[in-house]
């Protein structure tokens, strides 16, 4: 096909603004006589059938481009590759990056009832087949009707974006689509305890490296009692565990929603809900994918908000939020900005006299490859049990401390002048004058300080012994702290921030609500 630009506005393709292209067809011939239409190519059918489109994308393309194919009857594969150029730009200025997906006869509707995969910019080719489908893509029937391929232009230079994308149907049989194996929603566990877990995690399915067996592997060495499959903006990944799990390791199936105001893990949701990803904060729509994350038993839980990164910074306010993740990765400067605007939510949470709920916080890794490590951080959640709704209602109603490792153990409690007692997530609900003990029991981390935070700041400080090992207590009443909670961290290495975070405690309200 020739060379074009974009040829007209689809005001059915989402929220976000979308361009279709023209269509690409492919010659399409009648079964020979007594053959089933889905059968081997005859006719005149050659069996494989290729066709490349050519494009320019200016600056302020919109964020989905949607090219039309017409899939004829008795396809057995569909294959797709693309590539886009890549000028160079000024210092500071952004090149081109291209995403891809692909959406079946069903249609590109918000929703995703036509969902087929997305590979992001993390591959420039895939195929679909009944029996099978490259990673990030689900297998399933090529069906005949118009076929959708997603180009995302994330940035764009200055000089635009030329592209190439090329489209081979095969024909044959179809094959058989396998029945889909998914992760238990229990494990042994130990009862009510502490369990720990890493709910932010990519594999080959998405813009990963590593392979669910690795991962698992690497989980199981790190400590961890639970992960969460989090792909970008795919559920493809949910029947890739099959023999993965075990009495010792829970995996719960979830999605990285991919938008381009932020990233949201859903974390939890039912195996192979897809969570659509195609809007922007200023179309007012993530209340509704918000509440599509819960219907499908999900939390819903922003990624890095303060991450630097194009497009990770989270524009859609925490309102909608079950948690947030402050704590991505290895501790730096966009966590502790995270940092700071959560306690900023437990001040308002506590001017509010209590009256409405807080947003708890978690940390999880996010890797994706060596030299990524699982588990750092980790969240470790108190629960009834080992599985997906303990887990949950554990994070959800805050009873969560973040580790750096599985080295590191601690217990933290405050208590009254008369045995009143709370642990981590809990209200101490004594009268303001009343004077309470903060305890933080802590091993694991030499070389750290413990600090107690409260809505006034940091109240008090003190050093840990080379061991690493030891209690820290500080006394107060309600009157001088709404909440408590507790920070270890490593020697500062900047004279502008603190040191690294080695581990932190969700808070411990004080006073009657």
């Amino acid at each position: 096909m020739e060379r074009r630009e974009v040829l007209k506005l689809s005001a059915a393709a989402g929220a976000a603004g979308a361009l279709t292209l023209g269509r690409v067809s492919f010659a399409a011939a009648a079964p020979a006589a007594g053959q089933a239409e889905d059968g081997p190519a005859a006719g005149g059918r050659p069996p494989e059938q290729s066709r490349t489109v050519t494009g320019h994308l200016p600056v302020g393309a919109p964020d989905f481009v949607y090219l039309p194919v017409d899939v004829p009857h008795g396809v057995r594969e569909l294959a797709v590759a693309y590539r886009y150029d890549k000028p160079p730009v000024p210092d500071g200025t952004a090149g081109n990056a291209c995403d891809i997906g692909i959406f079946d006869e069903r249609g590109t509707a918000l929703g995703g009832a036509g969902f087929r995969g997305w590979s992001g910019g993390a591959r420039t080719e895939f195929f679909l087949r009944a029996d099978d489908a490259t990673p990030g893509y689900l297998p399933g029937p090529i069906n005949a009707g118009t076929w959708h391929i997603a180009l995302a232009p994330y940035t764009v230079a200055p000089q635009g974006l030329d592209y190439e994308v090329t489209v081979t149907v095969r024909h044959g049989p179809r094959g058989t689509t396998p029945k889909p194996v998914h992760p238990p929603e229990r494990a042994r566990g130990r009862g009510r305890a502490w369990y720990r877990g890493d709910n932010h995690l990519h594999s080959v399915y998405s813009d990963g490296k590593r392979t669910p067996a690795q991962i698992a592997a690497l989980a199981r060495a790190a400590g961890l009692d639970f992960i969460t499959t989090t792909e970008h903006n795919t559920t493809a990944a949910h029947r890739a565990w099959e023999g993965l799990w075990g009495d010792d390791l829970l995996i719960l199936t979830g999605e990285e929603v991919t938008t381009r105001n932020g990233h949201v893990v859903a974390m939890g949701t039912d195996p192979e809900v897809f969570i659509d990803w195609r809007y922007r904060a200023r179309d007012n729509a993530f209340g509704r994918y918000a509440r599509a994350i819960r219907r499908a038993g999900g939390l819903v839980i922003p990624a890095h908000p303060h991450a630097t990164c194009v497009g990770c910074n989270w524009k859609f306010g925490l309102n909608d939020a079950d948690a947030v993740e402050v704590w991505n990765g290895p501790y730096g400067p966009d966590d502790e900005a995270t940092l700071a605007e959560w306690d900023n939510t437990l001040v308002a949470h506590a001017r509010r006299g209590g009256e409405s709920g807080w947003l708890p916080a978690v940390g999880h890794s996010d890797a994706h490859r060596d030299p990524d490590v699982i588990g750092l951080p980790q969240t470790v959640v108190l629960a009834d049990d080992l599985s997906r709704r303990a887990i949950q209602e554990g994070i959800r109603t805050g009873r969560v401390w973040i580790a750096e490792s599985a080295r590191v153990d601690l217990a933290f409690t405050v208590t009254g002048e008369r045995g009143e007692h709370a642990g981590i997530g809990e209200r101490l609900a004594v009268p303001d004058a009343a004077a309470v003990t903060a305890r933080l029991t802590v091993s694991g981390v030499p070389g750290c300080t413990v600090s107690f935070v409260t809505d006034q700041g940091r109240r008090h400080t003190a050093p840990l012994p080379p061991s690493g090992t030891d209690t820290v207590t500080w006394r107060t009443t309600p009157a001088n702290a709404a909440y408590i909670r507790a920070e270890v961290r490593h020697p500062s290495t900047s004279t502008d921030l603190p040191g690294p975070m080695a581990a932190m405690t969700n808070p411990i309200f004080l006073g009657v609500s």
